[in-house]
């Protein structure tokens, strides 16, 4: 039973490290977007799941990073550009 288990789930494609959620570790469902979201000061994806999870224990700001969310839209474009210049 071990051998079929074994082949059974080496089947198939492998799912990229961004379709796992950071915090978790398990697998985003698919379609990701719905799922989950992309933190714009680290850009991790990170699933809905956590969120809920984070905001019911009271925990503000990036569940990865734990930078403060951005006020409006200039902050975040900001964030989004330094993150970027970093690669």
């Amino acid at each position: 039973a071990e051998l079929k288990d074994e082949q059974l789930y080496s089947q198939g494609q492998e799912r990229s490290e961004e379709h796992f959620c950071p915090i978790c570790t398990l697998p985003i469902a698919f379609p990701l977007k719905e799922h989950s979201g992309i933190n714009s000061c680290c850009m991790k994806r990170v699933c809905y799941g956590c969120h809920v999870a984070a905001q019911q224990r009271g925990i503000k700001g990036c569940l990865y990073c734990r930078t403060l969310p951005p006020e409006n839209d200039e902050d975040t474009l900001a964030m989004v550009h330094a993150r970027v210049a970093k690669k």
